[in-house]
């Protein structure tokens, strides 16, 4: 930025940061929207600014919307409606016969990189590809969280850059080849304004030209500036800050310039024949933005309608079913959840189910014993004040010999080569073709011992540790257990087993893991949290205070913990132990029931997978459905969220009878026990950045996977544990792999609420973080009136009367057939029961 008092550094800084990407290191994979740093801005013109500064691709093809559209996928009349929306009734016709054809308007150049291209024109040099190379492996020495046998040789504690001058003053070789630069890296009053003075003598365009420049290795950038606000996301922290890194570079830059052209070069200013456009200047949307404008509308409402349409002939009034449950089984919002529990009440039209956020409440930091680090399992934006720990635990990690220590010094090495070598080897053979799980395999059920204990309750509040609160006191425990309870609306008929199931997921070859798992747990199981909640639910003195709160939990009622394995289609159950023999008993036949719907869901999912039957017998499927998941050679162990796009926060009357082919997060509420949203905000204020953050990471991987996505997985090494790159020096790779959205359909989130559309709005605006995604339409929003089943669409600050254009959802006896006939995503239908 160039100011009245000269360039102005802190400014550069804080405005790069809000650009760059804000992945954090894997382990805490959570995902977000990618494109945060435009979100004050509407939907379709943060895309267009994000298009026109960095060349994003930010929406399908044309040709793809054609394809759409000749498909059925894309109505006619609701691209008309689009139409009319953007342009105006009397320019229907002619922009629809327009919309058709190829556009005339070409794609606008992007401002990103303008100015720094000169360097390659006017010297015919790569200095990227001289500079990056020592960049990115002193950034990967310095951050390595465990993949290097010898860490960084200097203190960390002195920062990156200190770490860096001191590795130079005291190695025999040097980091660089000319005496100017290792004076400029040894002068610790240089500056970034010093250096670019040097480098490009124009103070007008250092912002432009570290812009450009960090925007060559995002990744990077990015995860510097991220570690640099937090931390603590590194186990094994690191002093390191984004100013410290183009400082470096910027002394690489000068240092590979001086020795290319024995310092016969002139600054980059003075060789400019045109100046390129200020990357701040206003940006104009032109006619082939709104090309892409209505054609998505258009593909997204044709959806919505059919979903709407959907909800609208599926459920009827809603009522109180106060008749006895066989047991009830709370399941994470998860829009992997939503098949098993559609078969599970299938399987027993008895039991009842609830979806609430899979860290139940609990906001924890976990520790399992013998464990040198705790680790957030709850929301990434909630800062803990506790900490679980886990104790007793008899179990023991599998080890495998070659991954000993000793395997890379020189003479163990070689033996351990010669002999377990070929043992290695013979295994990697035939895990082909019998796959099984090994020590270097990320497996959900290992992150808690089935057999141990948790230290949930607190007696001594000076019980803590490295400044946290060892467990909860009866007050919290019984605080979270009604939080809960009273948003997804059971207070009362409380059946004998109630079921608490946290869902994680197992797999051989996926560097991804952590996005697997539970996002409300920061990219990591549930188990831990649904075992601490059941619990708190299951504590004499919890249980009396409830009770002086209205909610009274009969005696009989047992919480019981559970892990749902995603992957593998498995439940593991904790703490049977506290069941009678004749609880224990009558478990086992409801873990019977939980069985035969995961063999259900298996088959669902196996639709997707090219080596896998669909048609065979359930108990088969799922079967070789756990053996994809341990397969070292199967990069889509699970598809993961893919094609997620809803959000449904009612009673489970809206949709249990609906078919919507696992695209849907479900969230249990019950709008007449919370008549002022007091609770209904807490669920929007979670749903909107989680469930709108993974659907939006999604959707921008998808529409441009190289940018904005990671490529394919196929070439991806891991980097230190915090990123994966292409090769072993690439830029790391930012957003989610190829393997895991090919099938996605980029559609925003469409979340629908039933309660009274003002209470809607009221709740909406209370937090302006929150209003931001439905008023800036990142999300699109749909309440559903209680009483008159009406549904109103959320536009432009208010709620307007949404009538489906399709008025007929048609009704199957069941999903088989559908399954079976197809592995596109299905349409939305009615099950009869």
């Amino acid at each position: 930025m160039q100011t009245k008092k000269g360039f102005d550094e802190h400014h550069l800084l804080k405005n790069l940061k809000h650009y760059l990407p804000a992945q954090a290191p894997l382990k805490d994979f959570v995902h977000h929207n990618t494109l945060h740093e435009f979100q004050h801005l509407k939907f379709h013109d943060g895309l267009a600014q994000a298009s026109t500064l960095f060349g994003y691709k930010v929406y399908l093809s044309l040709s793809e919307y054609w394809e759409l559209f000749a498909a059925g996928k894309i109505s006619e009349e609701i691209l008309r409606n689009s139409i009319v929306q953007k342009k105006g009734l009397s320019e229907e016709e002619n922009w629809f016969k327009k919309i058709l054809e190829q556009p005339t308007a070409g794609q606008t150049q992007s401002r990103i990189g303008s100015l720094r291209c000169h360097w390659k024109e006017q010297y015919a040099f790569d200095l990227n590809g001289r500079v990056h190379v020592n960049i990115f492996r002193l950034l990967n020495s310095y951050l390595d969280q465990g993949v290097a046998i010898w860490s960084f040789p200097c203190d960390k504690k002195i920062g990156f850059l200190n770490a860096v001058r001191k590795l130079e003053s005291n190695s025999f070789s040097s980091l660089f080849k000319t005496l100017r630069a290792k004076e400029l890296l040894q002068d610790e009053s240089i500056s970034i304004t010093d250096l670019l003075k040097l480098l490009v003598s124009d103070e007008t365009l250092f912002e432009r030209y570290v812009f450009d420049q960090q925007f060559e290795h995002p990744g990077w950038s990015g995860l510097v500036a991220v570690i640099e606000e937090q931390p603590n996301t590194l186990l094994d922290q690191r002093i390191i800050s984004l100013e410290d890194l183009i400082k470096l570079e910027l002394i690489f830059e000068i240092d590979t310039l001086d020795h290319r052209f024995k310092n016969k070069w002139k600054p980059l200013a003075e060789t400019l024949t045109t100046r390129p456009m200020p990357f701040s200047a206003a940006f104009q949307k032109n006619e082939l933005d709104d090309y892409f404008e209505i054609w998505q509308e258009a593909y997204e409402w044709t959806y919505y309608d059919e979903v709407i349409a959907g909800l609208s002939s599926a459920s009827g009034n809603d009522y109180v079913n106060n008749e006895s449950k066989s047991f009830q089984a709370f399941f994470c919002i998860d829009d992997r959840e939503i098949s098993l529990r559609s078969y599970l009440e299938r399987t027993d039209e008895h039991c009842e189910t609830f979806g609430t956020p899979g860290h139940f409440g609990i906001d924890t930091y976990y520790q399992p014993q013998n464990g040198k680090f705790h680790t957030k399992i709850c929301p990434l934006p909630i800062t803990p004040k506790h900490l679980i720990c886990e104790i007793d635990s008899n179990g023991k990690n599998k080890k495998e010999l070659h991954f000993h220590k000793r395997a890379h010094y020189l003479f163990g090495g070689w033996i351990i080569a010669q002999t377990l070598g070929f043992w290695t080897g013979l295994k990697l053979f035939l895990n082909v073709f019998k796959p099984s799980i090994s020590p270097a395999s990320a497996s959900a059920f290992r992150h808690m011992d089935q057999f141990s204990s948790l230290t949930v309750e607190n007696k001594n509040l000076s019980d803590t540790k490295e400044g946290l609160q060892i467990g909860y006191t009866v007050l919290e425990m019984t605080d979270r257990v009604e939080a809960v309870l009273r948003s997804v609306g059971l207070t009362k008929n409380f059946s004998d087993f109630i079921y608490i199931i946290g869902h994680g997921a197992s797999s051989t070859n996926n560097t991804h893991f952590s996005a697997y798992d539970c996002g409300a747990c920061s990219g990591r199981p549930g188990s831990v949290n649904a075992r601490a909640f059941s619990n708190m639910a299951n504590h004499a003195q919890v249980r009396k205070n409830l009770a002086d709160r209205m909610i009274l939990i009969p005696d009989e009622t047992i919480f019981i913990g559970g892990l749902h394995d995603t992957t593998c289609d498995e439940i593991l159950f904790y703490d049977l132990n506290i069941l009678s023999e004749k609880g224990l008993k009558i478990h086992q036949k409801n873990e019977l029931k939980f069985k035969e719907a995961l063999f259900k869901n298996a088959k669902e999912r196996s639709r997707r997978f090219d080596l896998v039957n669909t048609r065979k017998k359930d108990y088969l499927i799922h079967r070789r459905v756990k053996l994809r998941a341990v397969s070292l050679f199967e990069p889509r162990p699970e598809y993961n969220h893919a094609t997620n796009t809803l959000c449904i926060i009612g009673p489970r009357s809206l949709t249990q009878n609906l078919f919507l082919d696992r695209r849907a997060f479900l969230n249990s509420y019950d709008c007449f026990s919370d008549p002022d949203g007091k609770y209904l905000l807490g669920i929007l204020n979670a749903a909107a950045p989680v469930c709108g953050g993974i659907n939006l990471e999604y959707y921008f991987s998808r529409v441009d996977n190289q940018k904005l996505g990671a490529g394919s997985k196929l070439p991806h090494n891991v980097m230190g544990l915090i990123g994966v790159a292409n090769g072993i020096e690439g830029d790391l790779r930012t957003g989610l792999p190829y393997q895991m959205v090919e099938i996605h359909d980029p559609l925003r989130l469409l979340i629908v609420v039933q309660h009274y559309p003002e209470v809607v709005l009221k709740t909406i605006q209370t937090v302006a973080a929150t209003y931001e995604w439905f008023k800036n339409a990142w999300v699109n929003l749909i309440a559903k009136h209680p009483e008159t089943n009406q549904f109103y669409k959320f536009i432009n600050g208010d709620f307007i009367l949404y009538t489906p254009v399709k008025s007929k959802i048609p009704r199957y006896p069941d999903s088989t057939e559908m399954i079976e006939s197809t592995s596109e995503n299905l349409p939305v239908f009615i099950i009869n029961k």
